[in-house]
């Protein structure tokens, strides 16, 4: 019996539609102080993550060392997909990529709260609709 209740809700999960909404951009002008604090950068990513009502499963943080590529990468793991900072702070420079899969998460708010505590001179933003169709 319990397996005729885990087909049916298979066979519900195929015939719903996946959902894909992908906002990644370019940071320049970035304060390079900032692109280096580990500690800052992991709670703006937290802070986005429940902005655009994401379901934080894990963050996880690497600092690079190499000269003028140097920088630090945060990676949030969210129940919907992912969020991600990478910082070149020789080059003032940051990416953005905040990706979901939940139909109640708004990646476009994570993106911009990102640019607002980030304060870039300049940025560029994209849209990417990855729903299966």
């Amino acid at each position: 019996m319990a397996r005729g209740g885990m087909e049916a809700r298979a066979q519900t999960q195929v015939k719903t539609p996946v959902v894909g909404k992908h906002v990644y951009g370019e940071l320049y002008g970035v304060d390079e102080k900032l692109l280096q604090d580990e500690g800052r950068l992991r709670q703006i990513v937290i802070e986005a993550a429940h902005i655009a009502n994401m379901h934080l499963v894990e963050v996880n943080l690497w600092r690079f060392k190499g000269g003028d590529k140097e920088g630090v990468s945060v990676i949030a793991l969210v129940l919907e997909s992912h969020i991600a900072i990478h910082t070149w702070p020789t080059y003032k420079f940051a990416t953005v990529d905040v990706y979901t899969c939940g139909e109640h998460s708004d990646p476009m708010s994570a993106f911009r709260y990102i640019v607002s505590q980030l304060s870039p001179k300049r940025f560029t933003v994209n849209y990417s609709d990855r729903s299966y169709k």
